[in-house]
């Protein structure tokens, strides 16, 4: 397992890590206490060290599950939560010191732990990045022991910039994938300078950059790429990184030409992130246990070479880049 430190924690992470919103979100299938809890073990298992949660994910079933099995295990597993999207409704104004403060005490209690090793604002409005009090109040929180740290989990390049500002911001969990090439060229480096952690996270694009779906494919009506696709339910970008399901199937197919199936597209997908030195760690998400080693094969295929990045680079400039890159 290769580790790498996840900026100013300190903690030494797994570079390939897991989301947890398939353990309990909104991708077409019902929460299973069971298939999770042995997803998570079977993640353990292959040395995977830092998971990533949230308080919405299953209205906190995913927390749950998360800090039973932490609660089994003797070594150290970093868990990150998120607070914020349970605010209804999720504007500015709903944003308040108290409401952060109650929503630490409550993942607290659904994870049945005394401190949260990460909490991370989820997707706020753009315009709480510019009110100080939203995020001094993480620093009371630090001083009491209830965090250890804290983050933000963002849908624009514009409002990592500026929450990276703050110093008590020690990660930016932010969408980066071969479609998604906006953080690499424009945030990375800034991030670095100031040593804060890169999580990078919807990595295959929804499943997009599996290779597996085509023009025909359908969705069940509870998944997000069934029901969102065009931000019905929250940021469109969520949803196959924002590029239109059609045209994101045609790029694959382009990306898939040039490996010639040499190898799993998803464990190319995920070794191109892992390829940028500035991403502390990947959390592809998995609804079962095989997945997880699908998702690690990432670590022990070689380096892409100049010549495969700088293809996958002219994919993005000629299909991608003129619908998305501006919009996040």
């Amino acid at each position: 397992m290769e580790h790498r430190i996840l900026g100013k924690t300190g903690y030494n992470i797994s570079a390939v890590s897991l989301g947890a919103w398939q353990i309990g979100g909104k991708w077409g299938s019902a929460f299973d206490p069971a298939i999770a809890q042995k997803t998570l073990e079977t993640a353990a298992d292959h040395g995977v060290n830092f998971i990533d949660t949230a308080d919405v994910y299953e209205d906190g079933e995913s927390e749950k599950a998360i800090g039973r099995f932490v609660a089994g295990r003797s070594e150290r597993i970093y868990v990150a939560t998120k607070c914020g999207r349970k605010l209804n409704p999720h504007t500015d104004e709903a944003y308040t010191p108290a409401a952060m403060r109650q929503f630490v005490e409550d993942s607290l209690g659904r994870l049945g732990l005394e401190t949260l090793d990460l909490i991370q604002l989820h997707c706020p409005p753009s315009s709480v990045y510019d009110r100080p009090e939203i995020f001094e109040v993480f620093d009371r929180l630090k001083e009491e022991g209830k965090i250890q740290h804290l983050g933000v989990s963002v849908e624009k390049v514009s409002e990592a910039e500026k929450a990276i500002t703050y110093e008590n911001v020690s990660t930016v969990q932010i969408i980066f994938n071969m479609f998604r090439l906006k953080p690499a060229i424009d945030f990375f480096q800034k991030a670095q300078e100031k040593n804060v952690g890169i999580i990078a996270r919807v990595p295959l694009a929804s499943g997009l950059l599996t290779g597996k779906f085509t023009a025909e494919s359908t969705f069940e009506t509870g998944d997000h790429r069934h029901f969102n696709r065009n931000g019905e339910a929250f940021d469109k970008g969520e949803t196959f990184s924002g590029v239109p399901y059609e045209t994101g199937v045609k790029a694959v197919e382009m990306i898939r030409d040039i490996f010639q199936e040499k190898t799993p597209l998803s464990t190319i997908a995920l070794k191109w992130i892992l390829m940028h030195p500035a991403v502390s760690c990947v959390i592809p998400g998995a609804s079962c246990p095989e997945q997880i080693s699908q998702n690690l094969h990432a670590m022990s295929i070689a380096d892409l070479s100049p010549g495969e990045m700088e293809a996958i680079a002219v994919v993005y400039e000629s299909h991608i880049r003129a619908i998305i890159h501006d919009q996040w």
